[in-house]
């Protein structure tokens, strides 16, 4: 699960992680300090709750919010030190979820993210088995060797994963390799398409552009360029 945070103080950034990754260790924390950046990392992992920060340099939190519903469905949390009723007229017309206000007190952001626990709550075995997929998804991963660093039996794996993923293991590797690879095709864009590949697992360029080809119906080069296209399309 993506989570984004957006706020044009780094130190606010690392506090809302700091807070929250010992609640929810298997979340993904995605940072960004401006909108331009945050939709590029919204275009290359779907978020499932994003963070914004209401008042910011160049385009406002407000704004960002509209254009990333317009993406996809997604929750958003506002974070704000200014309490208005304009932003709240605002924030309830794009279809904000909750607020926090600054300084972000830990009890109360754990309490309005207790809505989200059922995203947490795989058994400890799979818990345990994403947590080594999303460490060592760029070596040789076969299902066997996850079970083995989590001291399981292959068949019992493949089983349990299937039962509470709803997808096979192998299938959600390929996916989640995939989408180390969109954000590696954009934050280097100078890395040549068969080094993403070595590097985000994948054993041979022609077959990573045959499966990102499959999943997202181009091929990685065109993928670049248009997130490339839009970023610098994009007002600030």
């Amino acid at each position: 699960m993506y989570i984004l945070l957006v706020d044009d103080e780094p130190l606010e950034l690392e506090q809302l992680e700091y807070l929250m990754k010992p609640h929810f260790p298997y979340w993904t924390f995605l940072k960004a300090t401006d909108a331009a950046t945050a939709l590029i990392l919204a275009k290359t992992q779907k978020i499932s709750v994003a963070f914004l920060d209401i008042q910011m340099p160049g385009k406002d939190g407000l704004t960002l919010g509209m254009e990333l519903k317009q993406l996809y469905d997604l929750d958003i949390i506002m974070v704000t030190a200014f309490q208005s009723f304009d932003y709240a007229q605002q924030s309830i017309r794009i279809g904000v979820n909750d607020y926090i206000t600054k300084p972000v007190i830990e009890s109360e952001l754990i309490q309005t993210l207790q809505k989200y626990e059922k995203w947490n709550a795989k058994s400890d075995s799979i818990q345990k088995a994403l947590h080594v997929i999303h460490e060592c998804y760029a070596e040789k991963l076969p299902l066997s060797a996850v079970a083995a660093k989590i001291h399981l039996s292959p068949t019992y794996l493949s089983r349990k994963f299937l039962e509470e993923m709803d997808v096979g293991f192998a299938d959600y590797l390929n996916s989640y390799r995939l989408e180390m690879a969109k954000r590696m095709l954009i934050n280097d864009t100078e890395a040549s398409i068969s080094t993403v590949a070595d590097n985000t697992g994948f054993n041979s360029q022609h077959y990573f552009s045959s499966l990102f080809r499959k999943n997202f119906g181009m091929t990685p080069t065109a993928y670049r360029l248009q997130i490339m296209n839009d970023s610098e399309a994009s007002p600030v």
